[in-house]
This record gives structure tokens, sequence and C-alpha cells, in this order.
């Protein structure tokens, strides 16, 4: 029998829990770095929804419910953040999607120039291994430390969300099939949801047959959340987007709504969803939280 997840209440708790890993784990700006630092900590702290960290600790939650186990996902979580906050600095670049606002605030390179904002990324993707391989912040065994590095890796590299990054810049502006399109969703947002799945749910001890269901539900929640970023861009404003509304369009990019329209690319997010709960059919109601964020992303207004 499944448990009611008050959603909210869910996400804001297990969003304060981020926020006080992060806080705790990320450096200090002192020393002959401080500006550096500022930097990297000025983009991670801004504020955001914390999705990614959030679905690797509810993936674990899914295998088991013992504390010391969960509690030893949250530098892993912290990582994940780190590496998507790295993404998105390099995204707002003048040489990437140029946007002056991200989170209704100054992008990093308004405030700290192009130089020392391609530098906090880039710091921020580091310290995210730093966090991932020293045993000293958890005690995941080496060879779950391994395979959860190995699985974050790949999801966010060249065959992941940097691949999906350039194929989408380099198709700006150009007609490509409907294949390409899936291709860049699937690169470039699904890589790094799904790899946050895989490695809550490796962390925690999952199986094998348990990995390959997650792995399912991480693709199906990150084509929604990439379809439903789509249609935000096209039927929200820049005040509730917290970013340039209508961007896709005026940078020439092919999105759901362009191929399918608004209507149809409504009922494409609500099917994905709908698999993604139907990759959980063989889940307790330990798997209740990962059910209800499907459906948050879904309905989601930013």
């Amino acid at each position: 029998m499944s448990r009611k997840v008050n959603i909210k209440r869910y996400l804001s708790e297990k969003k304060s829990i981020v926020e006080k890993g992060l806080e705790a784990l990320m450096l200090k700006a002192d020393g002959p770095f401080t500006h550096h630092i500022e930097a990297m900590r000025y983009s991670l702290f801004v504020g955001g929804k914390r999705v990614r960290p959030i679905l690797c600790l509810a993936a674990g939650e899914a295998i088991t419910n013992d504390p010391e186990t969960l509690d030893n996902l949250l530098p892993v979580a912290c990582a994940l953040e780190c590496i998507h906050t790295y993404s998105l600095i390099h995204d707002d670049l003048p040489a990437m999607d140029d946007d002056d606002l991200r989170r209704g605030k100054p992008t990093n390179h308004t405030l700290f120039g192009e130089a020392g904002a391609i530098l906090a990324g880039d710091g921020l993707l580091t310290l995210a291994f730093d966090l991932l391989s020293d045993p000293r912040y958890s005690a995941i065994s080496a060879e779950s430390r391994l395979r959860i590095i190995h699985a974050i890796a790949k999801a966010a590299g060249p065959l992941g969300m940097v691949g999906g990054q350039a194929l989408d810049i380099a198709n700006e502006k150009t007609e490509f099939p409907f294949q390409t399109l899936q291709t860049i969703h699937k690169s470039k947002t699904g890589a790094l949801i799904t790899g946050s799945v895989m490695a809550g749910a490796i962390g925690a001890g999952a199986s094998a047959e348990q990995i390959e269901h997650l792995m399912h539900y991480g693709d199906k929640i990150g084509l929604a959340f990439q379809i439903v970023d789509d249609l935000l861009n096209v039927t929200s404003t820049t005040e509730q987007l917290g970013k340039a509304a209508g961007s896709d369009a005026n940078r020439g990019k092919a999105t759901y709504p362009a191929f399918f329209g608004v209507e149809q690319t409504r009922i494409k997010a609500e099917e994905a969803v709908a698999e993604a709960i139907e990759a959980l059919r063989n889940f307790d109601e330990k798997a209740d939280p990962l059910r209800d964020l499907a459906g948050y992303i879904y309905a989601r207004s930013h």
C-alpha cells in the first residue's frame, strides 16, 4: 500500500538537508583564492530547486531506510549539485547562451567576468569529484564509490551533458530531424538526472535489477524535465522563470513545441511521467517520493 507523500514538504525538507550539506562541504571564501571561491559560492548558493541531489537521496530511500546509508549519500548529492551549477555557469556564458539572468539573479559572468565564471565552473566541477572520491566524506565502500564516480562522469561528459550542449549549440538556427532533438535532450538534460538516480541507488546498495528499473525511471523523468523546460520557455514570463523567456525561439533552437505545438507537447510530457512511474512498479512505498517527484517535474512552473 502506497503512503501519501506531501511532496512540497518533502522537497522543502530535502532541500534544507542539501543546503546544509553544501554549506558544510563547500570551500570558504578566504585566503589567496577568495575571489575565485566567492564566484563558485555565488552560483552555488544563489538559489535553485536542488532537483538532482534530491533525486539522488530519494533513489537511496527507495532502496533502504537505513539512516547511516542515507547519510553517506549526502556528499554524493552535493557533488551532483556542484556539477549542475558548473553547467549553468558555462551555459550562461556569452559564447554559449549569453544570458544575463539565472534564477532571477545576475549570471556569474556579469558579476565576476567571463574568465572568472569559466574558472568558477571549472572549480565546481573538479570539487565535485573531490567530494565523490575522498573517503573522509562518507563511508560508502570503495567499489561502490568507483561505480558512482563512473556513472556521474559518464553522465556529465562528452557523451552526456557536455556532448548534449555541444550538439545543441552546433544545431542552432538549423533544421534538423526530431531524432537529433531527442539526442540533445537525452544528453544535455536527461543524462545527469539519470546519473543522479543511479548514484543514489548504487550508494544505497541496489541490485542490478533495481538499478535497471531506476535507470529507466531516470531516463523518463529526464525527458519530462526537458520537455517541460521547452514548454515553460514558450508559456511563462521572465519573472516566473528567473531567466529570459522566449530565448529558445530567439536563438533558433528546435524544441518540442516547435515540432509538435504546445498541447501535443504537454501530452508527451504526461506520457514520459507515466512511463517513469510505471518503471517503479516493483518498488514498495519507499519509492513514493520518486513517484511524486515525477509528478512535480511535470507540474512545476519554473
